[in-house]
């Protein structure tokens, strides 16, 4: 169409002028740059649309020769045309198969719909259904179970009691704890107990009851400061437990034997020695009825040294003026023991022996035979007055200290008392602990001071005895020479 136009174009009447064709060689020169523009526009337009479809093959490349001349260009746009036509048709065929699918996807997913839909309110259904049935055999159950559902109960309460008492009973050193499993399961069961279940309930429970009646020994392990160590052990009933002499403690809480830090009083351990070496069908031995917590407290009793540090330094010289005056009131006994003996000896010997006191009064009438009366009796006071003064001594000491113990006592009363109060000013009475060390204090010096002055005082009563017999003696002899000598 082109090329037509231009031909008609130069036909015009006359001939053209030189102007005038070089117009028209212009004219087409600029049509041809404007078709050629809009021609790469169209196929730049065709290569994006064609880079953007992420699920079409790329598009077809025609290799063309180079352009020349109008006619050229117009044979190459056709040549583009009917590529992109061709492309569009195989696209929209791409595209229709496509939909087909997603239509087919669609319809099987609104017929799974369908079918779930019709599922859920089917099991919905059989829900409200079965839970009606649920009801109604609950209800039937409850009917049915009548006393067996207090039976239950009771046997839950039964079973948590007897767990209790067997745990905390001695009887489970001997048979291990399978029984305090059982029917601490027992008691968190909820479920009907089964017979089988009862009948060992019963069966434990007897079981319990008869040994409690029993004494046995059996071999157990006992938990000891240096470690564990198996014993030959003697359990006497759910009171008490002994073993190589000594008494043992069961803890509940920790389901153990322990060797106990120190022993009861003596009057109760000396029990067990008698007991365990006698083969009496009847023995006596003692017993903790509380199952431990009375043997708790006697191990915590302490003994009269270990009551000792309260008394504080009033208490500890009470204790060692007691001690000094005693090893001398003892001493002083000795002396005037053997002192009696020699003068016992010297009454039945006429013959002077300046070993005893006795001897050397009878000395003094032996070497003065020629003195006379009252210059013998003279020398005779002045020996006896020597030799009483000698046996008088330290008997003196032991009186003091008998009637001082007493005094300082009452003294470590006072300031155990004073203590006592101190303490109820800073804090107040509601704490009895508080006041105790004062009061400990108060007690003990008391104690003391009458422990070592009752002691003291029947010791200085035998020395004043033994001395004033042997005094009464010398006195007698000194009289009988004076008589004599007279």
């Amino acid at each position: 169409m082109m090329s037509s136009f231009l031909a008609t174009g130069s036909r015009s009447p006359g001939f053209p002028t030189a102007g005038s064709m070089s117009m028209s060689m212009s004219m087409s020169m600029s049509m041809a740059t404007t078709v050629l523009a809009i021609a790469l526009a169209l196929s730049g337009l065709v290569s994006g649309a064609a880079v953007a479809q992420d699920a079409e093959p790329p598009a077809m490349v025609i290799e063309s020769p180079t352009v020349t001349t109008v006619e050229e260009l117009l044979e190459a746009v056709r040549s583009s045309w009917a590529v992109e036509k061709r492309e569009d048709i195989e696209r929209e065929s791409r595209f229709k198969a496509a939909r087909d699918d997603q239509s087919r996807l669609l319809a099987d997913a609104k017929r799974q719909e369908a079918r779930e839909e019709a599922r859920s309110q089917a099991l919905e259904k059989e829900y409200q259904e079965k839970e009606v049935e649920i009801a109604e055999l609950e209800e039937a159950l409850d009917q049915r179970m009548g006393n067996l559902g207090e039976l239950f109960g009771v046997t839950r309460q039964i079973s948590g009691d007897t767990r209790g008492n067997v745990e905390a009973s001695i009887t489970t050193a001997q048979f291990g704890r399978d029984r305090v499993e059982f029917l601490e399961e027992l008691g968190k069961s909820k479920e009907l107990p089964s017979i089988a279940n009862l009948e060992r309930l019963w069966a434990e429970m007897v079981h319990e009851m008869v040994e409690q009646g029993k004494v046995v020994e059996f071999e157990a392990e006992v938990y000891t400061p240096g470690g564990i160590v198996k014993r030959r052990v003697t359990r006497a009933g759910v009171f008490s437990v002994i073993s190589e002499g000594r008494y043992l403690l069961w803890d509940s809480n920790a389901q153990q034997l322990q060797e106990l830090s120190r022993q009861p009083p003596g009057r109760f351990v000396d029990t067990v020695g008698e007991y365990t070496g006698s083969s009496e069908v009847l023995m006596g031995l003692a017993v903790d009825p509380s199952r431990g917590s009375l043997l708790a407290v006697l191990i915590e009793t302490r003994g009269l040294v270990e009551r000792l540090p309260e008394g504080g330094p009033v208490g500890y010289t009470v204790i060692g003026l007691g001690i000094l005056a005693g090893l001398l009131g003892i001493y002083k006994m000795i002396v005037l023991v053997l002192t009696g003996q020699r003068v016992a000896a010297q009454k039945k010997n006429s013959r002077p022996d300046k070993n005893n006191p006795l001897g050397r009064i009878l000395a003094v009438a032996v070497d003065n035979p020629d003195a006379d009366r009252e210059q013998l009796e003279l020398m005779l006071d002045e020996v006896v007055l020597r030799e009483s003064s000698q046996l008088e001594s330290l008997v003196w000491l032991v009186r003091i200290v008998s009637v001082v113990a007493p005094l300082m006592g009452l003294l470590g009363t006072v300031t155990g008392m004073i203590r006592t109060f101190q303490a109820i000013t800073l804090f107040g009475a509601g704490d009895p602990r508080m006041m105790a060390g004062g009061i400990s204090e108060a007690l003990v010096t008391t104690m003391l001071g009458l422990v070592v002055a009752i002691p003291l005082v029947l010791l200085h009563a035998a020395l004043a005895n033994n001395t004033k017999k042997i005094v009464d003696t010398l006195d007698e002899q000194s009289a009988g020479l004076i008589a004599q000598q007279e």
